[in-house]
């Protein structure tokens, strides 16, 4: 679904006009019967030519912008595009855009530049991207914050839905609820019982207001009944930093981000958030084996300004699909602990709108 108006056609309505201009054919005195057959009409010699040549001005004109947008697709990228993250660097998306950024460098032999824009749960990156020019130059690493915001501010600048129009999906993969070491629990059951005992006293720590961590911990306190005191950074580097360091106690943060910590036995994970459990850590449970009903997951797409051009975002989307099926590059998203999203554009709109629908 392509979100936002397409490019208008040009107004080709004065190129026969002019010195050069051929005359108009007036019409003629008497009309022909109405069941007179059209192919009996006879024109004269020189009307018919210059009829011909009508024709001919209006359908080259027709077909110069077809042939002007073809072109442009074909010669793009000409010069570096930037794509705009609404968090800090180290985070699932920012690794994410920087994954991709390095394979769409390497397809179209000119530099995807990652530039972080962090704060305001991505709007301050989603309206940079939303004011910029629609010509290609600047994409916007979308996620679930983007969709989500919509219902948790007021008075945006912009219509997240309206003002970006998608191009392909990315990645998805859990999140992992996990704990400080010294929070004395090891099962999602034991961290309830622990909860309810300390209500109003356990941080939960998240990325941002409207992120998936945030989403995460509020679906998480709506099932059980719990109150957890949510605590928001700006991005999920600095939320990780005083999870380690034990200023908060818990997190559901990207399963890909929290690995090497998890590994070293720097936090403790509890369980995925995704339906099914991960690969990357089998004999870790899912949260819905203790929570009925629970599931959340986390995924990451490429959106651009509305009215780019429908031949580069087709052209943008063909070379992300293409990167995403190379096995070296699913062999880095698997090793994240995530699954490719391979989507066309309406796909991908059609995931946005749903997810956007679903928050209100």
């Amino acid at each position: 679904m392509y979100f936002g108006d397409k490019p208008e056609s040009g107004d080709f309505s004065g190129l026969c006009l002019g010195q050069n201009a051929p005359p108009r054919i007036e019409a003629p005195a008497a009309a022909p019967h109405e069941n007179q057959s059209i192919s009996r009409l006879r024109l004269p010699g020189p009307a018919i030519e210059i009829f011909r040549r009508q024709f001919l001005y209006l359908a080259l004109g027709a077909a110069l912008p077809s042939f002007a947008r073809s072109a442009s697709a074909q010669a793009y990228p000409s010069r570096p595009v930037r794509i705009i993250v609404g968090f800090p660097p180290g985070g699932a998306a920012d690794i994410t855009a920087r994954m991709m950024g390095q394979r769409l460098s390497e397809r179209l032999d000119q530099p995807f530049v990652i530039e972080n824009r962090p704060g305001a749960g991505t709007n301050i990156g989603t309206e940079a991207v939303v004011r910029a020019p629609a010509d290609g130059y600047t994409l916007l690493l979308v996620s679930v914050a983007n969709t989500v915001n919509a219902t948790l501010y007021e008075g945006l600048n912009f219509d997240f839905v309206h003002d970006i129009a998608p191009v392909a999906g990315l990645i998805r993969g859990p999140l992992v609820m996990e704990v400080h070491p010294s929070v004395p629990v090891n099962t999602v059951l034991e961290f309830i019982a622990s909860a309810r005992a300390n209500a109003g006293k356990i941080n939960v720590a998240s990325a941002g207001n409207g992120t998936p961590a945030h989403m995460a911990s509020e679906l998480f306190q709506l099932l059980t009944g719990l109150d957890l005191v949510h605590v928001p950074y700006r991005g999920s580097v600095p939320a990780l930093t005083d999870l380690l360091s034990g200023q908060v106690q818990v997190m559901f943060e990207n399963l890909a981000t929290s690995l090497e910590y998890i590994r070293a036995g720097k936090l403790r994970p509890l369980a995925v958030t995704t339906a099914m459990r991960s690969s990357v850590l089998p004999d870790l449970p899912t949260v819905s084996e203790f929570v009925v009903g629970y599931e959340v997951s986390s995924w990451f797409g490429i959106g651009a300004p509305r009215n780019t051009p429908t031949e580069i975002i087709d052209k943008l989307n063909l070379e992300i699909n293409a990167a995403l099926a190379d096995p070296k590059m699913k062999l880095r998203i698997t090793e994240m602990s995530s699954m490719p999203l391979p989507l066309a554009p309406t796909e991908f709109g059609n995931l946005i709108l749903g997810l956007k629908n679903g928050a209100r």
